[in-house]
């Protein structure tokens, strides 16, 4: 019996490779030639360049779109604003098609500014232009502020929203604007799936955060005799009654652009989620979810008290 070579195609049984059959008939089957070895396959020693003009590609890709993004924000704030002036009736008085049109439109405009805001963070985030601005504050005064902004949108849709301060909480570094834009993207997302007579909680509260690693365990022994107890982060958590999330796609919905396979009709680009993730580590935090499928959500985050000096803000949180 004749041997293959390693790399050669075999021909089906009964099929000789010169194409003719053992009973000496022609086949049909078509003759193919070997493979060469390697063909296609870059070496070892090119990988490092290719990786570094793959990362070059992609840079440039997320610049020009973020450059695109932004410079739609021009024009679209002077068709928000003609519209502002247009439902003013400083032109001309309005009849109430022309005012549901309006609406309508300023609702559109509303949606595309956030979609761009939304893109011009990731296209930050993704390449490194934006930064970490810490100064002291209270932590319950930007909660209150977010939950005012969404308030008035939770009772349009006719959903509960309940935020009660937490006095317990101490004042500590914080970059407030960007804390505020991971509670108020939890809040749009459980805005977009919680149905109308839901829930949604938002609570704060002090954590005793142990980040340890394999290299640094636990020292029991010290741990109790010098009684370590004081809380060293605070721990935020949105919980909602949606209809919650499937375990297999707990860090998936982190992830850019991602949407839950039942959800790809639903409005935006996916990266509301993935914004909260590269935020909360930008500010050497975690994020994280808890969720059955029909018993709703709750995404929960850290942050630690002392900021760290090098937070891994590009980094998946696996």
């Amino acid at each position: 019996m004749a041997t293959v070579q390693k790399d050669l195609c075999v021909p089906e049984s009964g099929v000789l490779e010169s194409g003719i059959a053992e009973s000496g008939e022609v086949s049909a089957a078509p003759i193919l030639a070997p493979a060469s070895p390697g063909e296609g396959i870059p070496s070892a020693a090119d990988l490092p360049q290719i990786y570094s003009e793959l990362q070059q590609r992609f840079q440039r890709t997320t610049n020009a779109l973020g450059s695109a993004a932004h410079d739609l924000k021009t024009p679209l704030a002077i068709l928000n604003g003609y519209v502002e002036l247009l439902q003013s009736e400083k032109l001309g008085p309005l009849n109430t098609r022309q005012r549901e049109v309006l609406t309508e439109m300023q609702s559109s405009g509303k949606r595309l500014q956030t979609f761009i805001q939304d893109f011009l963070t990731f296209s930050a985030l993704e390449t490194g232009g934006l930064k970490m601005r810490y100064e002291s504050a209270n932590i319950n005064d930007c909660l209150s502020d977010v939950c005012r902004l969404w308030s008035a949108r939770f009772q349009e849709k006719g959903l509960a929203l309940y935020f009660l301060a937490n006095d317990k909480l101490p004042v500590f570094p914080l970059d407030s604007p960007k804390l505020e834009r991971v509670i108020s993207n939890l809040l749009e997302n459980s805005f977009k799936f919680v149905p109308q007579g839901g829930t949604v909680w938002l609570h704060a509260e002090p954590y005793m955060w142990e980040r340890r690693t394999a290299s640094q365990p636990a020292a029991t022994s010290d741990r109790r005799r010098l009684d370590i107890t004081q809380p060293n982060s605070v721990k935020v958590s949105v919980s909602d009654t949606g209809p919650g999330i499937p375990a297999e796609f707990h860090q998936e919905v982190f992830d850019d652009f991602f949407r839950l396979p039942t959800n790809e009709n639903q409005e935006g680009m996916g990266l509301g989620l993935s914004i909260v993730r590269r935020l909360v580590q930008g500010m050497a935090g975690k994020v994280w979810v808890e969720s059955d499928p029909g018993a709703g959500c709750k995404f929960s985050f850290l942050i630690p008290f002392k900021p760290s000096s090098n937070p891994a803000a590009k980094g998946k949180n696996r």
